[in-house]
């Protein structure tokens, strides 16, 4: 498969799938009724940061382009450019990426510190001034707080829109304080779509990255990025020779976990293994399936480690080989219970 290039939110201007959304917020907007503080919510990957810089460039003054939906502006209007290059004197966006361009593991407490600054001064040349968090889920406890206090005294003429995939992790008084926009998966077959029209990619590829990404279209494009056939086929061919152990397979895999981008591989590859797993073990409970119950106990104690291994090795700086192959072997023994 060719190389699959995974663009940035600020960079897309087309969205599939929630015209309700983009309408109830163009409603609020054109009644002169908008809501300071929006919350954005849903899983990974449906669009919600793309719906974010949508509404900003709207906020921001850009006229509407039906040709590009609801909340749709021309790509080469000056307002699109400026947000495109992160020029624009009336945005602020606050992400987990830092200035050095590599990710942090949360968005500190000085980045939401800036929102206080950013909104007490007046538009320079725009109806708004506005925010993105993106995601609202990163913010340490230190921020989530600053934020708070934003929130507590929203500006006359500012928004701030706040993507989340797991509104329920985040202070009830962050939630409480803003008007909540919901979005929902699509479609197998429209996400389906999406991916092969900006992938060169078969129909039953397409498919079964959408079933992955549960819907969501832009977690499948970042599916198919990352490869994420590949290492599905691996986790299948893993689960069906179990209890023995393909150590050539095994060994490939481990190569594919060294370097900067081996903390993603690996991550995909204990995803993909604790799916099959999970839906291997409740077909079998469906049906009567599976053995005695100790036996399905110990598929149950490989999926937790199948969960839990990719946290660790993040945060403790652990040998991700070490990890595959300690994962490999609790599941040839729940095969062999």
């Amino acid at each position: 498969m060719a190389e699959v290039e995974v663009v940035h939110p600020r960079e897309v201007f087309e969205l599939e799938g929630h015209a309700a959304a983009e309408q109830a917020f163009e409603a609020t907007r054109a009644r002169g009724r908008l809501h300071h503080a929006w919350l954005l919510t849903g899983q990974e990957g449906l669009g919600k940061a793309t719906f974010a810089y949508r509404a900003a460039r709207r906020l921001l003054g850009a006229p509407h382009d039906p040709a590009f939906g609801v909340l749709g502006v021309d790509p080469a209007h000056p307002v699109s450019r400026q947000v495109a290059a992160r020029a624009h004197p009336d945005l602020l966006v606050i992400e987990r990426i830092g200035e050095d361009g590599k990710p942090r593991k949360v968005i500190p407490v000085d980045e939401a510190r800036r929102l206080s600054e950013f909104f007490s001064k007046s538009p320079a040349n725009a109806p708004h001034r506005v925010a993105i968090v993106d995601a609202a889920d990163d913010l340490n406890l230190n921020a989530a707080n600053a934020l708070l206090k934003t929130l507590e005294e929203p500006p006359p003429k500012g928004v701030l829109l706040m993507v989340s995939h797991s509104p329920g992790r985040l202070l009830a008084t962050i939630r409480s304080r803003c008007r909540r926009l919901a979005f929902s998966a699509l479609p197998l077959e429209e996400t389906a779509a999406f991916v092969r029209a900006r992938a060169e990619i078969t129909d039953e590829a397409a498919l079964r990255l959408a079933s992955m990404a549960q819907g969501a279209p832009g977690r499948a494009l970042a599916l198919a990025a990352a490869q994420a056939i590949v290492l599905d086929d691996a986790a299948r061919a893993i689960l069906a020779d179990l209890p023995k152990l393909d150590e050539g397979l095994a060994l490939s895999l481990a190569d594919k976990f060294r370097g900067g981008e081996g903390q993603a591989q690996f991550n995909l590859l204990f995803e993909r293994l604790a799916e099959r797993v999970h839906d291997q073990t409740a077909g079998w409970a469906a049906e009567g399936q599976g053995g005695a119950s100790s036996s399905l106990d110990r598929w149950a104690q490989a999926w937790e480690t199948l969960q839990r291994l990719p946290r660790e090795v993040e945060a403790l700086n652990l040998d991700r080989a070490d990890a595959l192959f300690t994962a490999l072997t609790e599941l040839r023994q729940a095969a062999r219970a």
